[in-house]
């Protein structure tokens, strides 16, 4: 697991299981706040993905958490629905690529 939160996504597209994400067809965007966040989205076109940084046009999904939550997150010291339930992990649009989201990373 990557120590930042840019190692990650710089690494993501490598680990990113295609037969978890056959036929996804779906964007989403990463607000990462605080000290080492930033922007990056991931793009599933057919369920080959795509990672870049920056803001996706019209993502169908938005996460937000500081950078500590979603290192914590992604490292698999908080559960993301625990995260979710307690306000550190924002999430605005479609609920269903959330809960897909965690088997997928």
């Amino acid at each position: 697991m990557a120590d930042t939160v840019e190692g990650f996504f710089a690494s993501l597209e490598q680990r990113i299981d295609p037969a978890k994400t056959a036929g996804m067809n779906a964007t989403f965007q990463f607000d990462i706040t605080g000290e080492g966040g930033g922007q990056w989205y991931v793009t599933l076109s057919d369920g080959a993905p795509k990672v870049a940084s920056g803001a996706a046009d019209s993502p169908n999904i938005t996460l937000t958490a500081s950078a500590t939550d979603f290192q914590n997150i992604v490292s698999g010291k908080v559960s993301g629905q625990s995260a979710f339930l307690t306000g550190k992990l924002r999430i605005q649009g479609d609920m269903a690529l959330a809960m897909k989201l965690q088997s997928i990373l």
